[in-house]
């Protein structure tokens, strides 16, 4: 799995294969002060995240480095769900996240929960939408399939909405946007939308990479209504008809769409930095979603990326956008 973040880049972005590379241990003093548990944090999204990475630079510092702990933790609980392993080890260490989360002061050793307990103390981010990421990711231990589209919808909601709901936490609303309990549950819907938008784009985009690790994300009901298997031959290709499969992807790249619509009505509603810097992550990942849908093929040959040109326009057109 790769969560976007969601408006990060949820979880976000990793090497080919079933198994992530480990980030190289940090030395740190114990106890770790908190601007050495940002620090950390801001290391693993250099090294981790570069569709993330996009954006949050737009962001001011604070806000920056509070989004790098969300950030930083989202990741460790995606490597948990990706690693190789037994899957009662990989549930059992992320019932041990789920515990550090829960915990009412933070290991002192550990520089991720440091900072985003200090994240936490700094911004009304909602800690327990990292439950739903839990979930989603035993899910996917567990190799969950998803019968029906709303099957589908609901994990992306679990793994990318959530990290769009605590995104939401540190970006704040913009001044002259009424911040009553209506608008901002109407934000929270949008931001889960723009997850979902995120993660199907992901599902897509990783097809072929999660199909050989074992996973399948597409509805069942799809799969039949285009009559596709996403079976694999022994060289590790698709054996359905291209043409089938470029009209399933098509069709689900179409839908994916739709969340975007809906999710991109919440930058107005943003202030400006964190306007332009969700606009310029949600714009990667859109065109990312064009690529796919106009060559299926190509996506289904290896993973779809844009180059560190194209993702640079698309924040400058963001950040233009933002400054209207």
């Amino acid at each position: 799995m790769t969560v976007p973040g969601a408006i990060p880049d949820p979880v976000p972005d990793r090497p080919p294969g079933p198994a992530l590379r480990p980030v190289t241990p940090i030395s740190v003093p114990v106890p770790v002060s908190v601007p050495l548990a940002y620090r950390c944090c801001e290391r693993v999204v250099r090294t981790r995240a570069r569709n993330f990475a996009y954006g949050i630079r737009l962001l001011s510092p604070p806000k920056r480095r509070a989004l790098s702990a969300l950030y930083a933790f989202a990741r460790r609980i995606d490597d948990i769900g990706d690693a190789a392993g037994p899957v009662d080890a990989r549930l059992a260490a992320l019932e041990e996240a789920r515990t550090g989360l829960r915990a009412p002061r933070p290991d002192p050793a550990d520089p991720v929960l440091v900072a985003l307990r200090d994240t936490a103390a700094r911004f009304p981010v909602p800690l327990d939408a990292f439950e739903e990421l839990i979930d989603g990711c035993a899910a996917d231990v567990a190799g969950a399939r998803y019968q029906s589209y709303e099957d589908l919808v609901g994990y992306c909601r679990e793994v990318a909405g959530s990290i769009g709901r605590l995104s939401l936490g540190v970006f704040g609303l913009a001044d002259g946007v009424p911040a009553g309990d209506g608008t901002l549950r109407r934000a929270a819907r949008l931001a889960d939308s723009l997850g979902v938008a995120l993660q199907l784009t992901n599902v897509l985009r990783d097809l072929r990479e999660d199909r050989c690790a074992g996973r399948v994300y597409l509805p069942a009901d799809d799969l039949r209504r285009f009559g596709c298997t996403l079976d694999l031959d022994a060289s590790g290709a698709f054996t359905d008809p291209p043409e089938r499969l470029a009209r399933l992807i098509r069709y689900e790249a179409g839908r994916a769409l739709g969340w975007y619509v809906e999710g991109m009505l919440l930058i107005p509603l943003l202030d400006r930095r964190s306007a332009a810097c969700t606009a310029a992550m949600a714009g990667i990942y859109r065109r990312l979603l064009a690529r796919i849908a106009a060559d299926p093929g190509g996506a289904l040959a290896g993973r779809v990326s844009l180059t560190p040109w194209a993702k640079a326009m698309v924040a400058a057109r963001a950040i233009a956008g933002a400054a209207r």
